[in-house]
């Protein structure tokens, strides 16, 4: 059943990405190992024992992407860079946005995490099938700074603690809560500019009775500008 909706799920990404993913090899994509109720010292500890950097790719899930083939070319340039028997991708283990990212890594031979809160099994959130080790963190929100706090919820501080490089294309205000977070740290952050899907957002403010959106760019642009 897995190896089928992973076929399924990669077939229709490389139709969609065809131009990306023509000169590469097949992902080999198969089911990620679980680790359940995890924390960030485990997720250390993986990273640890592998010897290894980890580059976390920040970004839209949900809100998914205006241009996802730029979006793809924009990670490509900046996997290519990196070497896949030093470095871990780390995403956020599901299947819609960024996480088109997984195949993409995989096809260039990269190990791959998703450092993801338990709502996603609490919610039933389909999981990338090009993820390698999922790590479910104890979490009762998807991440970002701790309402009236200065702290990150547990599921962003476990990325920020061990993400190495973290690059944001685009992104909400997760995203932007977590990249501040790691320059207050000193880790690497790079932002490239990248518009959520526009209609999508437009649905979800009229579902909402909130004003027609007007400006795509979200939360992450207004903090990181034109990119660094």
């Amino acid at each position: 059943m897995y190896a089928s909706l992973a076929s399924a799920f990669t077939a229709s990404i490389a139709f969609a990405f065809g131009p990306i993913f023509a000169a590469l090899a097949p992902a080999d994509c198969g089911p990620p190992q679980l680790h359940q109720e995890s924390t960030s010292t485990a997720v250390r500890s993986f990273v640890k024992q592998r010897r290894m950097r980890v580059l976390t790719f920040e970004g839209y899930s949900g809100a998914q992407y205006e241009d996802s083939l730029a979006m793809l070319r924009d990670a490509e340039r900046v996997l290519d860079a990196e070497n896949p028997k030093e470095v871990l991708v780390n995403i956020g283990a599901t299947a819609e946005g960024i996480g088109a990212v997984y195949e993409l890594a995989k096809r260039k031979g990269f190990t791959t995490l998703g450092i993801v809160s338990s709502l996603a099994q609490v919610e039933s959130v389909p999981l990338s099938p090009c993820v390698d080790h999922v790590f479910f963190i104890k979490d009762t929100s998807w991440g970002g700074q701790l309402p009236n706090s200065e702290r990150l919820a547990p599921t962003s501080e476990a990325i920020v603690a061990n993400s190495s490089i973290i690059v944001g294309i685009g992104g909400g205000e997760i995203a932007r809560d977590e990249m501040l977070a790691a320059k207050r740290l000193g880790k690497r952050v790079r932002f490239i500019p990248a518009d959520m899907n526009h209609e999508l957002a437009r649905q979800k403010a009229t579902k909402l009775g909130l004003p027609t959106p007007t400006d795509f760019r979200g939360a992450a642009h207004a903090m990181f500008g034109e990119g660094t």
